[in-house]
Order: C-alpha cells, then structure tokens, then sequence
C-alpha cells in the first residue's frame, strides 16, 4: 500500500471512529507519522480525503454492477437497460453488495461513518439515505417492477416487494456489525443468501 492510500484507509478509520467533521487533518498526518506538509502532497485538504473515498467506493460499485449484469446507473440514466434484467443477476449482485458492505473494511467503516455523520448534517444524512437506504431501495423496487410486468401470478406491488427484499440487507448488515467472532459472520452472510434465494423461488421462480 503507497502513501496516497495509507493515508486514505487511516482517515475512513478516524472518520468511522470520530466521525469525519471531528477529525483534523493534523490527526490523520499524526495518526501516520508523517508532517501535515507530506500529506498536503497528496490531498489538498480533508474535503478532497473524503471525495477520493467516496469515488472509490462509487467506483467498485459500477465494477461489481457491470459483473453481476444489472445497470451501474439509476433508472432515470438508463432506462433501457433495466428492462432486460434477470432475478439471478439481481440475487447476484445484492450478494456481492451485502459481502463488500460487511467484510471489506474501507466499506465498513465509510458506512459506520455515514451512520455517525447523518444526524450532524443535512449533506451527510442524504448521502447516508442515497448509498444506504432510500437510494438502494428505489432501485430494486424500479427492477423489481420491470421484472414483474407480464407475470401471470399476481405480485405485491413493487415497493412492498421491493422493502421485503431489501430490509433484511439493512437489518443483518448491522447484526454482523455487532459480532466479532468470524464464524458468526459467515452464518449472517448464509443467512442472507438463503433469503435472497428464497425470495426469488416465491415471487420469481
């Protein structure tokens, strides 16, 4: 790991810990042994520490998109390309999401930041809703709807379909924070797929 990382990796873990408007740039340059000068080389300040974080993040999202087969953009961006999704690549993709958000731990502690910073400012509280709960949810519901048009078997609506599936990534998200033990983990990660699974043999078989 180079510089430019180090010091990203320690200012998520601060920010996660303190929470980001808590911590200076003197901390993060102190907390790595190096001068407030050496980091200013590689990020003009604490705002730019947090965007590079934040694109990162956006970033290995559209990878993990691109590879489970559902659209990297909202509805709004790309229409088309959330007609033609299949319940495989939706249950594909929520299970990759769900092991990136409890295991890797520039995740982790970005979403424990999000989850300090949202009742301190408006900013963080919408972002914290974009990438954790409303902005998640109103994507599933929209391919949740494409994928119900022209079925036979009558659906619950979209959105209630779309918080029955959602829900349990956001409640054993933070059941898995709340253990340390490794095998505990695995047996939450389990869960989810059997759940994910599952929904998909009721509603979409």
């Amino acid at each position: 790991m180079n510089t430019k990382e180090k010091i990203l990796v320690t200012a998520l873990r601060l920010f996660a810990v303190y929470g980001y408007e808590a911590v200076s740039v003197s901390q993060i340059a102190g907390e790595l042994g190096i001068t407030k000068g050496a980091l200013y080389k590689h990020y003009k300040n604490k705002r730019d520490i947090f965007n590079c974080i934040f694109e990162y993040i956006c970033q290995l999202d559209v990878e993990r998109s691109r590879q489970s087969g559902v659209p990297e953009q909202d509805h709004s961006d790309m229409p088309e390309a959330f007609s033609h999704v299949l319940p495989k690549s939706l249950a594909d993709y929520m299970k990759a999401q769900f092991h990136y958000w409890s295991e890797d731990e520039i995740a982790c502690n970005f979403r424990k930041m999000l989850t300090l910073e949202q009742y301190k400012s408006p900013e963080m509280s919408a972002l914290y809703q974009k990438v954790l709960v409303s902005g998640p949810l109103e994507y599933v519901e929209r391919l949740l709807c494409e994928m119900s048009e022209g079925r036979e078997k009558q659906l619950p609506s979209p959105h209630v379909l779309a918080v029955e599936f959602y829900s349990p990534f956001y409640l054993l998200l933070s059941m898995s924070d709340g253990v340390d033990c490794k095998e505990a983990k695995e047996k939450i990660v389990k869960s989810y797929e059997y759940y994910i699974d599952n929904f998909f043999k009721r509603y979409f078989p």
